[in-house]
């Protein structure tokens, strides 16, 4: 679907978001925060498998670059879903559904759905020392955004490795995506993604992180292949009327792109997050 649409509304509503939330954090502790330890639960959504149920919301700005003056916004919606297997095993499925507004001829842009990624990682059910995670993932042709649609089912594996200490959370998670059949030629998917994972928590919710996500696409030509960017940013977890939820926001500088790609990236997070109940 090709739409012009407004580039500076997102942004506001983003600033709005962030500022009435900002006054959410000045608040006084209420009983509802008695019933939850933030940097626990900090710690806990930081791990791609921690037991937690967590819906995060990432909102992503690209720019400069190929891009020059103009903006690729997408909006990843991440579910994250614990599965109690056994006593000893559990199955994390993670979904990334991602909504794409990308930036066509004449001021126009190309916006609607990416495609469909799934991640079905099977990890320890009560894991000590090292957190270890592995399983199959897979992504679906679902994209509707023209410069987006590849037509691509693929298939491959991930892992994960993750370790918690102190007021540290560090490891990363690496994922390969082949193509088992395409019907709508170039782009395909044929991509491997890494994510390293570093986390300082430093009390009442508040962290730094850095989650950079490193993409190799193989079907690119010598010395296109990879995205590598560098940065961070600061998260803060909290409760608001209740709901527990995490605000952040990070920003990445593209070290090594591909010659169309862009240079930087601000990117936002919400993740409204459901901790289990204790049992009385």
């Amino acid at each position: 679907m090709k739409t012009i649409i407004r580039q500076n509304v997102v942004p506001g509503a983003l600033a709005v978001l962030f500022a009435t939330c900002g006054v959410m954090g000045q608040a006084p502790p209420s009983a509802a925060d008695a019933e939850h330890d933030v940097s626990a639960m900090a710690k806990t959504t930081q791990n791609p498998v921690g037991d937690i149920v967590s819906v995060p919301f990432q909102f992503n700005f690209n720019g400069g670059g190929g891009l020059k003056d103009a903006t690729l916004f997408n909006l990843n919606l991440q579910p994250v879903i614990p599965i109690h297997l056994t006593p000893k095993v559990s199955l994390i499925a993670r979904t990334i559904i991602p909504v794409n507004s990308m930036p066509g001829p004449n001021g126009t842009q190309y916006s609607g759905t990416g495609d469909i990624q799934q991640e079905l990682l099977f990890t320890p059910g009560k894991p000590k020392g090292i957190i270890w995670a592995l399983g199959p993932t897979f992504s679906l042709p679902t994209a509707t955004a023209k410069p987006a649609q590849t037509g691509t089912w693929a298939a491959g594996g991930s892992a994960l490795i993750l370790k918690m200490t102190g007021p540290w959370v560090l490891g990363a998670i690496a994922a390969q995506f082949s193509p088992l059949h395409d019907s709508n030629g170039s782009p395909r998917t044929n991509l491997f993604t890494m994510q390293p994972i570093v986390n300082y928590n430093f009390g009442k919710g508040w962290a730094l992180t850095s989650s950079p996500i490193y993409v190799a696409n193989w079907d690119s030509a010598a010395g296109q292949k990879w995205t590598i960017p560098v940065g961070g940013g600061i998260s803060r977890t909290l409760v608001f009327n209740r709901q527990p939820m995490t605000l952040g926001m990070q920003y990445y500088y593209n070290a090594k792109r591909p010659d169309g790609g862009p240079t930087t990236l601000l990117r936002f997070v919400l993740v409204l997050i459901y901790p289990n109940k204790s049992p009385k």
